[in-house]
């Protein structure tokens, strides 16, 4: 099975300088974990629902002057929509993933495959497996 047959199509992304609360009001409203962040026609980072707390929020901050830039995680992992879905679930093991960007031959984002992507196109010992190393303590 391909990358592009399991993930979830459609993926906006927000500015870096998008406000926190707004990157957490779409989260709420679309019922998303993470949110890409691109500038100038490339992806840049991506805000998690664990980085608006853990870097926002825990570091006594006031959440309502930061931005994506202020939380987001830099250095994206991500695949293409033509891999191979085995193959992106050993990327998320590695890297410790439950989400990652999904990107087309032209470099254009597509998409995103998430652990809940993967619970309904792969047998449960892969699921499995991926579920056991992203939980592993970092």
């Amino acid at each position: 099975m391909k990358v592009r047959q399991a993930m979830h199509a459609g993926v906006d992304w927000c500015a870096p300088d998008t406000p926190l609360s707004e990157i957490a009001r779409i989260m709420r409203d679309d019922d998303i974990g993470a949110v890409p962040i691109g500038e100038k026609d490339r992806l840049i980072g991506m805000v998690t629902d664990r980085d608006i707390v853990c870097r926002g929020l825990a570091n006594g901050r006031d959440p309502s002057s930061l931005t994506a830039r202020d939380v987001m995680t830099e250095g994206i992992v991500y695949c293409m929509e033509e891999a191979d879905l085995e193959d992106a679930i050993h990327l998320m093991e590695n890297k410790q993933i439950r989400r990652m960007p999904v990107i087309n031959d032209k470099k254009r984002m597509t998409g995103m495959l998430s652990l809940g992507d993967l619970s309904h196109a792969a047998g449960r010992e892969l699921t499995g497996e991926l579920a056991e190393a992203v939980s592993a303590h970092h």
